[in-house]
């Protein structure tokens, strides 16, 4: 049985109405705060969503629901409404250029930074003042690849439910536990409550990645630290944490950006632990 919102034949809903013209507020974090959800954009956000997440509603132009059946299928089983909006509606809806048509309404993912560290996960990312959405995305995307037990965002981060920062992530915010607090030794303490080891990434540091890959010393439980790619960890973060260590440049790069760093670090660490 068809679980669309309007009446077969009805117009699709416009930017004006009620249900769209609500579920346009989660597009800002105070929205969000106050409804407890968020909007997941995108054919693959939208498949993790359904697949791990907690969805209330589908938003699709007739586009998107004709390219995307499956989904359509998958919700429709699900018992979620479906509702069928015009190309404007999806664009006010969304925080690209060019939207995607089809929008999952879901509950927030964060959790208690303790719930989210209850599992003793031998690697976590922390990122402590990351202000681009991108950015925070990408490396919530690498975590979840190197099989990372959590991603921490830590201080002044961005939300991780931002739409910008959902779509870099493809779906991974759905995967791994999520947990966000503005106190950052919190957030460290709560770390090495669950036994793990802080280390920084900075491009400034004396040791570098290889000495301790070499020295063992990632193949202890480990969470990573990481910064803005632009202004990186501030000195105080830095004398907080229990390593810092540089990604070595064997070339003429001046640097790697946050996602390339991340990567590196995080791999360099899932390599290690599994040996």
């Amino acid at each position: 049985m068809s679980t669309r919102s309007q009446r077969p034949g009805a117009e699709p809903f416009t930017e004006r109405t009620p249900r769209v013209a609500a579920a346009r507020h989660l597009t800002r974090r105070p929205g969000r705060e106050k409804a407890g959800r968020f909007l997941a954009e995108g054919a693959q956000a939208v498949r993790e969503a359904l697949a791990h997440g907690r969805v209330h509603e589908l938003f699709v132009t007739e586009a998107a629901a004709a390219r995307n059946q499956d989904l359509m299928v998958r919700a429709d089983e699900r018992g979620l409404p479906i509702s069928v909006v015009t190309d404007k509606a999806a664009s006010g809806l969304s925080e690209t250029i060019t939207p995607q048509g089809i929008v999952a309404v879901c509950d927030l993912v964060d959790r208690p930074l303790a719930e989210s560290l209850a599992g003793s996960p031998r690697l976590v990312a922390v990122l402590v003042g990351v202000s681009d959405p991108g950015n925070a995305g990408t490396v919530t995307r690498v975590a979840d690849a190197a099989g990372a037990g959590a991603v921490l965002f830590a201080g002044d981060t961005v939300d991780p439910h931002n739409g910008k920062c959902v779509r870099a992530s493809t779906g991974s915010v759905f995967h791994l536990p999520i947990a966000r607090s503005r106190d950052i030794a919190e957030v460290f303490a709560a770390c090495r409550g669950a036994g793990l080891r802080l280390v920084a990434a900075d491009g400034h540091a004396t040791a570098d990645l290889d000495d301790a890959v070499d020295a063992g010393e990632l193949a202890a439980p480990t969470a990573w630290v990481f910064g803005s790619e632009a202004h990186g960890l501030a000195d105080d973060v830095l004398s907080a944490v229990d390593a810092v260590l540089k990604v070595p440049l064997y070339g003429a790069a001046e640097s790697l950006n946050l996602g390339t760093a991340a990567a590196v670090c995080l791999y360099a660490s899932a390599r290690a632990q599994r040996r």
